[in-house]
């Protein structure tokens, strides 16, 4: 059954598809709004300007996604994308190589992952969507305690026309660009410093035409990087149309890889290796390469107000943006709009609620956030040059690395395959890095290193700090909450 009334969305991106989705069970009318015309094939909007480089979803997110909108990775294969069921992913780092057969996906751009979604979400009886509307301010009742709809420049007539739309909820989800933390302080609403990882980040793509043979075999090259050599991650995928993307990056902003088209192909060749550089030679370029730039991320704690107003959410990187290049900022979306869907539900059976709905639903979608928040901050604080501002230890993250750098040696270098799929799991945000970051698993885990050396270093660990394990966790690493974990949805096949 659903709730009587309108939800208005600002943004129509991933997350706001997704909030869409969700929305168009629970309200009777849902209406999308993004500045941009909304292109009628896979191409790209002016408002992403990342959409040309990689795009994937983790493994957590694509089960999402697949249960909202069931056959989408056979309908992106019908459009021209890349099937990836048994082809091989290869994934190199400093420790060594793993080879295996990639499970039932899709290779695509974002361009067309977002127009096959928004044709899905565009056929739902009860959603519109309005294209070159500009938010220019939120709407509020005389006390300014509630949200009652947002004001828009209409782009789509050339005076500078002025239009309200009135709703019973507006869901932000307008991404980086997000302006809500400066229509809350016009409206009078203090709010809480965000937490900040001044990433520096940078990387470039070029796309290539691939031979047939080599688009049969592959699914996905991986060479990460090291950055305490300073050396740049490489990633080969190839996406529709028998094309590929190349990309490389790093972060701290010593030095970001080359847009030179001179230059490109020859530093990725150095990246991947002899054996997979070579492949690029088979490849031709059908672009030249493009760059894009992140200097930081941002954590918003909006669920820390006692006085956020009603009627008003927030979605997507809008509340939280990530690193783009750990894949998890489409699956984070889901994640986010899947929590608030759950919500409302619990809504909807009666659930009494002190504090009010809106402000329950910031707080479990924040909950939903941290795991990928902390682990994607521990990998990047691995490059010099990369700071945190906030809460979160510093003795933790130091701790995280040294963790999965032990993890990632039994599997890469000794073969450890249980250990490979434990740390897959906490990182495809399937299970809570509690699965990893408890004193069983641990000893465990440094008891199975041949070398000797995580043993050493969790012993040299336990001296300094003269506490239990067990005490030592619970003062460095976040208490993850497990409740959003999809552990009664069984795992993906």
């Amino acid at each position: 059954m659903k709730t009587k009334g309108k939800a208005l969305i600002l943004g129509g991106g991933m997350a706001g598809l997704f909030a869409a989705t969700v929305l168009s069970k629970h309200y009777e009318e849902v209406i999308i709004t993004d500045r941009d015309e909304f292109p009628a094939g896979p191409e790209t909007r002016a408002g992403t300007p990342q959409a040309y480089h990689p795009h994937r979803f983790l493994e957590r997110g694509k089960m999402i996604v697949e249960r909202w909108f069931p056959g989408i990775t056979e309908e992106l294969v019908q459009h021209g994308a890349h099937p990836r069921a048994q082809k091989s992913v290869q994934m190199t780092n400093r420790f060594g190589t793993l080879e295996m057969p990639d499970e039932p996906n899709a290779g695509c751009s974002r361009s067309l992952l977002e127009w096959t979604l928004r044709s899905r979400v565009a056929k739902l009886p009860n959603v519109t969507l309005l294209p070159k509307m500009t938010a220019q301010q939120l709407l509020v009742d005389a006390d300014q305690n509630t949200v009652t709809g947002v004001v828009f420049r209409d782009r789509s007539v050339e005076e500078t026309a002025r239009l309200h739309i009135n709703a019973d909820i507006v869901v932000d989800a307008s991404g980086r660009g997000s302006k809500l933390s400066d229509w809350l302080h016009n409206l009078g609403y203090a709010t809480p410093e965000a937490e900040r990882l001044h990433i520096s980040l940078g990387y470039s793509t070029r796309h290539y035409k691939v031979p047939k043979d080599i688009h049969a075999a592959w699914s996905t090259i991986v060479n990460e990087g090291d950055p305490s050599r300073g050396i740049g991650t490489a990633v080969f995928n190839p996406i529709e149309n028998q094309i590929a993307e190349v990309v490389m990056y790093r972060a701290g902003g010593d030095s970001y890889p080359t847009t030179d088209h001179q230059l490109y192909d020859q530093e990725a060749q150095n990246l991947f290796g002899a054996t997979i550089g070579g492949l690029l030679q088979h490849l031709e370029p059908i672009s030249n390469p493009r760059g894009y730039r992140i200097e930081e991320c941002l954590r918003q704690h909006f669920e820390q107000m006692e006085d956020w107003p009603s009627g008003l959410l927030v979605l997507g990187d809008a509340f939280c943006s990530f690193d783009p290049i750990f894949g998890q900022g489409m699956t984070v979306a889901a994640i986010q709009a899947d929590t608030l869907d759950q919500c409302l539900q619990s809504m909807q059976n009666g659930v009494l609620l002190e504090e009010g709905f809106e402000r329950f639903a910031l707080r479990q979608i924040q909950s939903a956030i941290e795991p990928a928040w902390w682990l994607s901050a521990a990998a990047d604080l691995r490059w010099p040059g990369v700071t945190y501002e906030g809460h979160l230890s510093a003795q933790g993250f130091s701790f995280a690395q040294r963790l999965f750098d032990i993890c990632q040696e039994l599997a890469y270098a000794h073969n450890d395959m249980a250990v490979f799929e434990q740390y897959m799991m906490v990182t495809g945000l399937f299970a809570s890095p509690q699965d990893l970051f408890n004193a069983e698993y641990i000893n465990a885990l440094v008891n199975a290193d041949p070398s000797g050396k995580g043993k050493a270093w969790l012993h040299q660990i336990l001296q300094e700090t003269n506490l239990p394990l067990e005490e030592l966790l619970a003062r460095i690493i976040p208490v993850f909450n497990n409740e959003s974990l999809p552990l009664s949805m069984g795992l993906p096949e």
